[in-house]
């Protein structure tokens, strides 16, 4: 019995292929089928049913396959405990990070992260709210960027920083002020797709009831830029994060407009499951992230009182 051989029969329980499993492990199927044979001859149990499609983890091997993770976890953590020794940051970092924050902080904090820590690989997702903490769950990503707080007992959440919900839209008059969120309650309000944690800030910041929002129109963007297109040609009015207010073309900021306060915030936090062996690697992120983002938000320059977290 060796690591590999663990590491093969966890990747048959998820990928419930031997196909998908050998492609995800990067070896032959007759080399993972062969590997997988041994174990269970070893074990002297099946841990598969091979004769169905897809094939089943037998009741035998799900308690095996447990197991297996326990071993290969603690085994990746005496490689970090090494790292952490040394002082090093160094190894694999997975990270989840939604659509709504990584159009704007990717492209500043990664080239910064791989200048200074070329030691360190980054895998980097974008994907949904829901499918990150998925995933941290189950051990298939190390760390998430997303828009918190989430309260989940399981998770453990590092705030990075707050950025200001500011208004869009061709406005009525040029001097046009919101004294807060719930002032453009009777405005026709364009949002992102159903689903989407900042559509449901925008909601709940905004007092707004969904059936009354355009109803003689279906269409959910999943895109700033498609969204921003459609209040351009059909009026109206959405929120906007401040990191996304930065990216804007200069004829376009002039259509946005700011709050009163308390400025309704968004919080982005790192989130990660606990305990875990990469604390390292995920503060060295943690870190770089609010050292590149903090200059360029208002929100450094407020108080607490002066901000008005959005509900996920």
């Amino acid at each position: 019995m060796n690591l590999q051989q663990l590491e093969y029969i966890v990747a048959l329980d998820k990928y419930k292929s031997f196909s998908k499993a050998a492609e995800s492990c990067y070896i032959t199927q007759a080399t993972l089928s062969t590997m997988v044979k041994k174990l269970e001859e070893e074990l002297d149990v099946v841990i598969f049913d091979r004769k169905t499609n897809p094939i089943i983890t037998t009741d035998c091997g799900k308690s095996i396959i447990e197991e297996a993770k326990k071993v290969l976890y603690h085994s990746y953590n005496l490689k970090y405990i090494s790292s952490e020794i040394k002082g090093k940051i160094e190894g694999e970092l997975r990270i989840g990070v939604i659509p709504t924050v990584a159009g704007n902080l990717l492209h500043r904090i990664l080239p910064l992260l791989l200048k200074k820590y070329p030691l360190l690989k980054l895998s980097v997702q974008e994907i949904t709210t829901n499918n990150i903490t998925q995933q941290l769950k189950m051990g298939e990503l190390d760390v998430g960027v997303l828009s918190t707080p989430l309260n989940m007992a399981e998770l453990e959440e590092e705030v990075l920083y707050y950025e200001k919900l500011m208004v869009y839209g061709q406005v009525k008059q040029s001097n046009t002020k919101y004294l807060s969120p719930k002032d453009m309650v009777d405005e026709k309000i364009w949002l992102l797709e159903q689903g989407n944690c900042l559509t449901d800030q925008i909601i709940n910041v905004c007092s707004l009831n969904t059936k009354k929002l355009n109803a003689n129109l279906n269409f959910s963007p999943n895109s700033f830029d498609s969204l921003l297109n459609i209040v351009d040609n059909l009026k109206g009015l959405t929120l906007i994060p401040e990191l996304y207010y930065s990216d804007l073309p200069k004829e376009r900021t002039k259509n946005v407009r700011d709050f009163e306060a308390p400025y309704p915030v968004r919080e982005i936090s790192l989130v990660y499951h606990r305990p875990y062996a990469k604390l390292r690697l995920i503060n060295a992120l943690a870190n770089e992230i609010k050292l590149a983002i903090a200059p360029l938000l208002q929100t450094t320059q407020l108080k607490n009182s002066e901000m008005m977290i959005a509900k996920v």
